[in-house]
């Protein structure tokens, strides 16, 4: 059983203009798919050939096999990239809502703190907002391939801020990028989901 390659949960035009239609066709349909390829093409015939792809990131992490942890762990930040969010953010409620403002002091003030990060993040890599084993929350980075797929927080959204997710539509312009994807197009009601269930999201089989 092949790790599947998901479809985008919108059109590729849905987040227009934070992110293009030509972007998405690129990151979603070559640079996505080409991850979930490799990471196929590296267990047939092995005994992770049926794993879940959370347990393939969590073999090949303890094995320091770089390669398939690369390609595995990209697999399943993009499909959650993608699931974090929405043509229409919204805002959150409920649980995450009081949440956020006992870790942040406000949404307005997690937005910020999200922007900062990704603006700040030193080349390649990964913004995500997450939460402990106590529901307390945080702001964490990860470099590269790295992933909160696996480990003891549990993640609820996150932000690429590798270059190829917004080098066509705003250049160099990192913060652009943020501050049009994190005001208008952050997927609440995922992150909500993640939050209350508690454990980190399955990517789709």
């Amino acid at each position: 059983m092949a790790i599947a390659f998901p479809d985008l949960p919108y059109s590729h035009d849905a987040l227009s203009p934070a992110i293009s239609d030509e972007t998405l066709k690129t990151h979603h349909g070559k640079h996505h798919k080409a991850y979930v390829d490799k990471t196929n093409a590296a267990i047939e015939g092995t005994d992770l050939a049926d794993a879940p792809l959370e347990e393939i990131i969590a073999s090949a992490d303890s094995k320091g096999n770089s390669g398939l942890f690369n390609n595995s762990a990209q697999s399943w930040n993009h499909a959650f990239y993608w699931h974090s969010m929405a043509p229409s953010g919204g805002k959150p409620s409920g649980d995450l809502a009081s949440a956020i403002d006992s870790a942040f002091g406000s949404l307005d003030a997690l937005v910020e703190k999200l922007q900062s990060a990704g603006a700040g993040h030193f080349a390649s890599g990964w913004v995500w907002l997450a939460a402990d084993s106590s529901g307390k929350l945080s702001i964490e980075e990860t470099h590269d391939a790295g992933t909160l797929a696996i480990g003891d927080k549990n993640p609820l959204l996150t932000l690429d801020v590798w270059e190829h997710a917004y080098y066509l539509d705003h250049k160099n312009v990192r913060p652009d990028y943020l501050k049009a994807v994190s005001t208008g197009h952050i997927n609440w009601d995922f992150a909500a989901e993640n939050y209350a269930r508690g454990s980190t999201w399955t990517y789709p089989s």
